[in-house]
C-alpha cells in the first residue's frame, strides 16, 4: 500500500519533451472488471489492468471475500512491450452466490473513492455477513450520503458515519441468496457522477424490476459499456439509463486501454513547449471523459489521433501530441464533467499560456482527493502565478512559472501535474508525493523516458 515515509519530487527545468510511450491501463476501467468479473458467472481474462494502489485495494477486497484472481505478471523481456499477453490476470466469478466478507468486517480501500462508492453498490444485496467499507484518512472526509440514500430507498441495510463519510456500514439483506431482493428505483441525480450512478446499477443488478437513474448532465459510461461486454447491457435514452435486475453476467475478455488520466500529464506538458513532440499508444478516447483533449485543442494544442480502434468496447488511438505555446481560454462548462480528473494538467498548462484561461461550474473538484481549486491556487500561487479563486473554479493568468516549492496536499494527480510543469528557471520542490502510486506507478521512470528530469527524494528511493 501508499508508503508513510515523506517522499517529495525534486523537478528541474528541461526543453523540449520527445518520446514514444505507453502508460498503464485505465484505472475506471480497471476497478469496474474487476468487480463485474467478479460476480459473472465463469473465467474472465483481464489484460493490462492498472497495478496502481487503488486498483490493488479493489483486488485485495475481492480476494478477501473469497473471489479467486489468478495473478499471472510475467515480465516482458526487451522488444515486448506491446504484446497482447502481457500482465494478464484470470478473475474466477462467483456467479449469483453471495461474497463472504472477512471475519475481522473490515475492508480496507485506501485512498481509493471509486472503490468505496462501486463497491457500496455491488455489496449491498450480495454479502453474507456484515461489514465495513473504510478508507485512509483522505477517503474518510468524502461524502458518501449520495450513494447510500438511494440504496437505501433500495432496501439495502447501509449506513455512512453520522457526518456522512466513512465508514459505511453494510449488513446482508434477509432471504434466498440467490433472488433479486433490493426495490427497484426510478431515481434522478443532482450531481454529475458516474460513481452515483455506478453505485445505482449495479444495485440494480440485484433488484426486482427496471432500476433507472437519470443524471443532470453527461458522465462517463465505463459502466454501461462493461455490463454490456459482460452480457447485461442497460438501455439508454439520453442521459437515462436503465437496467433489468435478475441479469446473470457472463466471463468474458477484457483488455484495458491506457489511462486518458495519466496520459493527459505528458499531452498538456508536451502541449505547451515548443519543439516538443510525443506520441502515447493505445490510450482510451472515450468520449465521455475526453474533455481534456478538447479543451486544450480549444487551448491551441495540436493533438492527433491515429490508428483508432476499439479495444473491449471502449475506442481506443494513440495520440501524438507537438508543442506551440498555448492560449487561455474560457472553458466551457458543458466540458467539465467530461475532464474532470484532468484537471490538475489542465491548469497547470494554463499557468504556462498566453492569457487568462477561467472555469466555472467545476465544484466537485472541491471534493476529490483534496480540495483541487484550492490546493492548485495556493501551489500556483506560490510560484508567482495569478490566480483567481471562485467557489466552483478559477482563472488562471499565464506567466513563467518559477522555481520553487509547492505541496501536493497529498493529492497524487496534483503532484503529478506540477512534476511535468515546464519550470523557467531554478528547481520545483512538490512536498508529499507518496500517494503517486495510487494511480500511476513508475510515473517517474517513464516521465524520464520523454526528457524530464524528476529525482524522487526520501521514501524508498
Amino acid at each position: 500500500m501508499t508508503t508513510t515515509a515523506p517522499i517529495d519530487y525534486l523537478v528541474r527545468p528541461t526543453g523540449a519533451l520527445c518520446g514514444d510511450i505507453r502508460v498503464p491501463g485505465d484505472k475506471s476501467i480497471s476497478h469496474r472488471s474487476l468487480m463485474l468479473a467478479a460476480i459473472a458467472e465463469g473465467r474472465t481474462r483481464i489484460r493490462n489492468l492498472l497495478r496502481g494502489e487503488d486498483v490493488l485495494a479493489t483486488m485485495a477486497a475481492l480476494r478477501s471475500m473469497g473471489v479467486r484472481i489468478d495473478d499471472r505478471d510475467p515480465q516482458p523481456s526487451k522488444g515486448e512491450r506491446g504484446r497482447d499477453d502481457i500482465d494478464e490476470i484470470v478473475v474466477h466469478g462467483i456467479g449469483d452466490r453471495s461474497l463472504s466478507p472477512p471475519r475481522s468486517g473490515v475492508l480496507d480501500l485506501g485512498n481509493s473513492g471509486t472503490s468505496m462508492r462501486l463497491l457500496a453498490g455491488l455489496l449491498c444485496a450480495r454479502i453474507d455477513r456484515p461489514c465495513s467499507l473504510t478508507g485512509d484518512p483522505s477517503l474518510s472526509r468524502r461524502p458518501m450520503r449520495r450513494i447510500t440514500d438511494p440504496l437505501s430507498s433500495m432496501g439495502a441495510k447501509i449506513e455512512p458515519s453520522p457526518s456522512g463519510t466513512p465508514p459505511i456500514r453494510l449488513e446482508p439483506i434477509a432471504g434466498d441468496p440467490f433472488q433479486a431482493r433490493l426495490r427497484a428505483i426510478d431515481f434522478s441525480g443532482d450531481v454529475v457522477s458516474a460513481q452515483v450512478k455506478s453505485a445505482i446499477l449495479l444495485a440494480g443488478l440485484r433488484a426486482r424490476g427496471t432500476t433507472c437513474y437519470t443524471e443532470p448532465g453527461p458522465s462517463r459510461d465505463h459502466t454501461e459499456r462493461m455490463l454490456a461486454a459482460f452480457g447485461a447491457p442497460p438501455s439508454q435514452e439520453g442521459l437515462r439509463t436503465c437496467i433489468e435486475g435478475g441479469i446473470g453476467l457472463r466471463g468474458t475478455v477484457i483488455d484495458v486501454p491506457g489511462d486518458l488520466s495519466s496520459a493527459a500529464f505528458f499531452l498538456a506538458a508536451a502541449a505547451g513547449r515548443p519543439g516538443s513532440d510525443i506520441i502515447v499508444r493505445g490510450v482510451g478516447i472515450n468520449p465521455t471523459r475526453s474533455g481534456v483533449l478538447s479543451i486544450l485543442e480549444g487551448m491551441g494544442a495540436r493533438i492527433e489521433r491515429h490508428d483508432i480502434r476499439g479495444s473491449g468496447g471502449e475506442p481506443v488511438a494513440d495520440l501524438r501530441v507537438r508543442g506551440t505555446r498555448l492560449q487561455g481560454i474560457d472553458i466551457d462548462p458543458a466540458s467539465v464533467p467530461l475532464a474532470i480528473d484532468e484537471f490538475p494538467a489542465i491548469f497547470v498548462a494554463a499557468a504556462a499560456a498566453r492569457g487568462c484561461t477561467r472555469v466555472r461550474g467545476a465544484k466537485e473538484l472541491r471534493i476529490k482527493e483534496s480540495d483541487r481549486i484550492a490546493a492548485v491556487a495556493d501551489a500556483l500561487f506560490a510560484l508567482r502565478i495569478e490566480v483567481e479563486v471562485f467557489d466552483d473554479g478559477m482563472a488562471i493568468t499565464g506567466g513563467e512559472i518559477a522555481g520553487g516549492s509547492v505541496d501536493s496536499a497529498s493529492d497524487h494527480r496534483i503532484a503529478m501535474a506540477f512534476a511535468t510543469a515546464g519550470i523557467g528557471e531554478g528547481s520545483l520542490r512538490i512536498r508529499d508525493c507518496r500517494h503517486v502510486a495510487t494511480s500511476f506507478p513508475g510515473f517517474v521512470a517513464l516521465a524520464g523516458e520523454v526528457g524530464l528530469d524528476i529525482e524522487v527524494q526520501g521514501g524508498d528511493a
